[in-house]
């Protein structure tokens, strides 16, 4: 659990990076609204899929949904509104995208 919990981290911190460079954004804040909102959905996550664990796979996407619905409110919210909703949604949907997309081929 710590080591997806590191990798998605790293990812997702590598794509927040990426979009404030690329939106001429100060990465700090939204770096630190990242960490917090997902080392939350990580333990939910973590929660949900041992609860119901015979049914993971649905389990895995609904709460994928959810997760990148959450993120966005909190990337708003932490970040001292630095994005608007439309905007954090997007950089939800790309940062969730990536850590799913390489941690679906990593040995868990």
């Amino acid at each position: 659990m710590i080591f997806t919990l590191l990798v998605t981290l790293l990812v997702e911190g590598l794509v927040v990076f990426i979009y404030s460079i690329a939106r001429k954004r100060p990465a700090g804040g939204l770096l630190r609204a990242s960490f917090i909102a997902n080392v939350f959905t990580q333990v939910m996550l973590w929660i949900t899929l041992n609860l119901f664990f015979r049914y993971y796979l649905t389990t895995l996407a609904m709460a994928e949904v959810v997760i990148w619905l959450v993120e966005s409110v909190l990337l708003v919210r932490l970040s001292n509104e630095q994005l608007s909703l439309p905007r954090a949604i997007f950089l939800s949907f790309c940062m969730n995208s990536a850590s799913f997309g390489i941690g679906w081929f990593l040995p868990v």
